[in-house]
């Protein structure tokens, strides 16, 4: 494997920090309880709906890419966020894994043979009544795709370095529902990423990048 291949930010890499991890698959639940306990939002844990996204760490070389998504502004829920491909769990999906790789295709045409999954971070339990699957994923670069337009507004790429260097986690706060929260936030290039997208790439951070 060349140097290329092998630089602390490439796909390869990232493939082998995740195979030296003892990634959890179920109850250990990371997220906005970290930094707000008290919510009761948080206490819903019977009211959680289970989701899974797809963590897409696209392989160029020395310098890997995380593709995201800006969801449609048109959506009643989390509209105009960035987020990861992916959404909820439906009864016919045989696994989290399953879940994650049929919502990225719905929403933005990544098909099955572009991704190699990898393993899966902890459950993520977020603020909104989610508990989220991370699935981890490498993409291979040669992918065209089709934006559902009822879903996704765009598709963009991060790169792996930007989103890993702790100095790009900034820490905010914002009123909801008579409560404020606070979360990460990581701009990028005219894009505000935030709220559980922002959690769970920290998480990543700091499972494999610390």
């Amino acid at each position: 494997m060349d140097q290329v291949t092998r630089g602390p930010f490439s796909a390869e890499n990232f493939r082998a920090r995740v195979a030296a991890q003892p990634l959890a698959h179920a109850a250990d639940d990371y997220g906005d309880h970290r930094f707000n306990p008290g919510h009761p939002r948080l206490k819903l844990a019977k009211a959680l709906r289970d989701a899974a996204v797809l963590i897409p760490v696209v392989d160029h070389g020395r310098d890997a890419t995380v593709l995201l998504t800006k969801r449609a502004e048109k959506l009643r829920n989390h509209s105009g966020q960035v987020a990861f491909p992916g959404g909820t769990i439906d009864p016919t999906d045989p696994s989290p894994e399953a879940a994650a790789l049929r919502e990225t295709f719905e929403e933005i045409g990544l098909g099955q043979d572009r991704v190699e999954i990898i393993g899966r971070m902890p459950d993520y339990v977020s603020g909104s009544g989610y508990r989220i699957a991370p699935v981890l994923g490498i993409v291979r670069p040669d992918f065209s795709l089709t934006l559902n337009s009822e879903e996704v507004d765009a598709a963009f790429e991060v790169p792996l370095r930007f989103l890993m260097d702790p100095a790009n986690h900034g820490r905010e706060s914002r009123m909801w529902n008579d409560l404020e929260w606070v979360f990460y936030e990581m701009p990028y290039d005219g894009q505000r990423i935030w709220g559980v997208t922002a959690g769970i790439i920290r998480t990543l951070y700091e499972r494999l990048y610390t």
